[in-house]
Parts: structure tokens; C-alpha cells; sequence
């Protein structure tokens, strides 16, 4: 009951179109960042990492927003002290999921790189590479929110959309292709 009690339709909306749009501006990060990737295969470097420059910016900008932001939260909310208030062992615990969740995000990003290396400019493929990857973000996030019982409590109908989603999601994946 909680959570209906602080449901706000108009500001889920909001997010979620904030960050689609969002992870469009990081795809076009990661395009501007050509120039990069023409000046590491122009110094040596292999094909397969060309690209990684311009992630390692595009993504460090992306810290450096987030970083910003939440230290701006924390100093209107006047919970920084929140950090140190939680046993050593929590707060290590946290420390090292959260390095662990930015090495996983990062990593996608890494793979994409190294899968587009293969493929020929403007292709199908190379086009719809990005959507491909955020179709899979959101499909396997939500596969492993329902492994771990995240969805726990909802109707049979919502799950019944979830899964519905997730299989429109996948076969339009597979539709470019054809």
C-alpha cells in the first residue's frame, strides 16, 4: 500500500521519457566521439578498441552529471552523513556493489564497441546496434527483477503485460533482420 501511495503517473512518465532521451544523447556522444576513434587507429591501436576512448569520455561525463547531482541532493536533504552512519561492513558492502554495478554498466558498452568492430559502416546492424543493446538492457533486467522475485506481489494481469512487453520487445529485435 505504500507504493500506491506514492504512485505519480505524470513523474514515471517524465523519467522515463527523460531517459530515453537521455540514452539517446548517449548514443550520439558515442558518435561525436569519432574523431577519437579515428586518432586511436591512426596511433596504432586495433579496431576491436577503437571506439573505447570516446565511451571511457562519454560515460565519465555521464559520472561526473550523476556525481554532481546526487552530492547536490545529499547537501539539500543534509544526508551526507548518511555514508559514515552505517556499520563499516554495510558500507563496504555498498562500496563494492557499486563499483560492481558500474564495471557490469560499463562493460555493456565495452561489448558494443567490440561488436560493431565487426560489422560494415551503415549496415543493418551497425544502424540498430544501439536500440538492439537497450532492448536487451531492459529484457534482461526485467528477467532477472522476476528471478529474484522483484515482481513479487504484482497481479497476474501486470505480469501478464510484463511478459507480453518483453516478448514485443524481443521479436522486434529480431525484425530488422528480415
Amino acid at each position: 500500500r505504500a507504493a500506491i501511495k506514492d504512485f505519480a503517473l505524470g513523474k514515471g512518465l517524465m523519467v522515463a521519457l527523460l531517459a530515453g532521451v537521455m540514452s539517446a544523447c548517449f548514443n550520439l556522444g558515442l558518435e561525436a566521439g569519432k574523431p577519437l576513434a579515428e586518432a586511436a587507429q591512426a596511433m596504432g591501436a586495433r579496431k576491436l578498441f577503437v571506439s573505447l576512448p570516446a565511451t571511457l569520455m562519454v560515460t565519465l561525463g555521464g559520472f561526473v552529471t550523476n556525481a554532481v547531482y546526487c552530492l547536490y541532493q545529499n547537501g539539500k536533504n543534509k544526508t551526507f552523513g548518511d555514508y559514515t552512519r552505517v556499520d563499516r561492513k554495510i558500507l563496504i558492502n555498498n562500496l563494492v556493489f557499486c563499483a560492481l554495478a558500474g564495471v557490469l554498466w560499463y562493460s555493456q558498452f565495452f561489448g558494443l564497441s567490440i561488436g560493431k568492430s565487426f560489422f560494415t559502416e551503415g549496415s543493418i546492424i551497425m544502424i540498430f546496434s544501439w536500440s538492439i543493446l537497450m532492448s536487451l538492457n531492459v529484457t534482461f533486467s526485467n528477467v532477472w527483477g522476476i528471478i529474484l522475485k522483484e515482481w513479487k506481489g504484482v497481479s497476474n494481469k501486470t505480469m501478464w503485460v510484463l511478459i507480453l512487453g518483453l516478448v514485443i520487445l524481443v521479436f522486434s529485435t529480431f525484425m530488422i533482420n528480415f
